[in-house]
């Protein structure tokens, strides 16, 4: 039986009959035209996969059996984005393409630039934020869901942090090698990077349009519980967005 190219969400996969929420149900019904018979991939978003056969394919509730559940070969990735709040729908569209690559988690910071209402709790935003990175799990067949945090004042998160920091400072490096891209099925990397599940987590920081605070700053080059790298992104001025994805890709 064929397999539809897509991955389908399901948060506790289980060998045996499991039935599908109602939006995977309709999408692996409706929009994919599945039957029963056919296989659909699904994944947890923590690292396992599982083939299930459809047994009743119901667009509210379709019906699998899955015979086995498999391990990711890679381990939880290290790389984490801490972003300033920033406003419009900027933050959702950097989860958006964030949470297609291998972030563990993108955390949203209150610096003292931040451009979101002061009073505002984010709650919806945060809540959309966790959709854009649901769509982008099944979308980029990953094995790791990214997660979102905060929003957190930034001096309280790193006065709690431990771990390794890297600042877009136009002082910085043109390129940093981490070893975040080196990985192998059998757990072991060259460079003891993302398989390594000792290794210290590292976080992106990108602050808000204007950047970080002078104090901020000074905060993050003083940092004591980890080293501090500094990333250069070129020449030009970029928005805080756009910033936020250059960065990663010239980390990982």
């Amino acid at each position: 039986m064929k397999t539809p190219d897509s991955r389908f969400y399901c948060p506790l996969i289980s060998v045996g009959t499991i039935i599908l929420d109602e939006n995977e149900s309709s999408h692996a019904v409706r929009v994919c035209r599945a039957v029963n018979g056919e296989i659909l991939q699904l994944c947890d978003g923590l690292g396992h996969y599982a083939d299930a056969t459809i047994t009743k394919a119901d667009a509210k509730a379709c019906e699998v059996r899955v015979d086995k559940v498999e391990d990711a070969p890679l381990k939880r990735p290290r790389l984490n984005l801490g972003i300033a709040c920033l406003k419009d729908d900027a933050l959702e569209e950097v989860v958006f393409h964030a949470a297609q690559t291998e972030t563990d988690s993108v955390i949203f910071l209150r610096t003292d630039y931040s451009q979101e209402p002061k009073n505002s709790d984010l709650k919806k935003t945060v809540r959309r934020a966790e959709l854009k990175s649901l769509v982008s799990l099944k979308q980029s067949k990953k094995p790791w869901m990214t997660r979102i945090e905060g929003p957190i004042e930034f001096a309280e998160w790193l006065s709690q942090y431990k771990g390794d920091l890297i600042l877009c400072d136009i002082d910085g490096e043109r390129k940093l090698d981490l070893g975040l891209g080196e990985s192998s099925a059998n757990g072991n990397a060259a460079g003891g990077s993302i398989a390594n599940e000792n290794a210290a987590p590292i976080t992106l920081l990108v602050g808000p349009e204007g950047g970080f605070s002078p104090r901020e700053i000074e905060a993050i080059k003083s940092f004591k519980n980890g080293k501090v790298h500094l990333l250069n992104l070129g020449n030009t001025r970029l928005r805080a967005r756009t910033a936020a994805i250059i960065a990663l890709g010239k980390v990982l």
